[in-house]
């Protein structure tokens, strides 16, 4: 068994409103040094599999194809034994 613990963010170039908003937010409650602010996902997958290689394929196929959105988000992954 393993455990993916997945991380998905927007791209850089991507507006993110929520983030904006958290920032206004923290600004306005006195955390002027909060100059920028990203939202994200996280995601934790436990799955089997045979060995480390193939949880790694699988996961990396997961992200591609519905956890993150390839077009507008980054994502990257911890895979650990469980």
């Amino acid at each position: 068994m393993y455990k993916a613990l997945v991380y998905v963010t927007l791209k850089p170039s991507i507006l993110d409103p929520q983030g904006n908003a958290v920032q206004v937010g923290l600004n306005s409650l006195g955390f002027d040094n909060v100059k920028d602010v990203r939202i994200g996902k996280y995601l934790e997958v436990t799955l089997e599999a045979e060995d480390k290689a193939s949880a790694l394929a699988q996961t990396e196929e997961m992200c591609k194809k519905l956890l993150a959105n390839p077009v507008i988000e980054n994502y990257r992954f911890d895979l650990m034994e469980v």
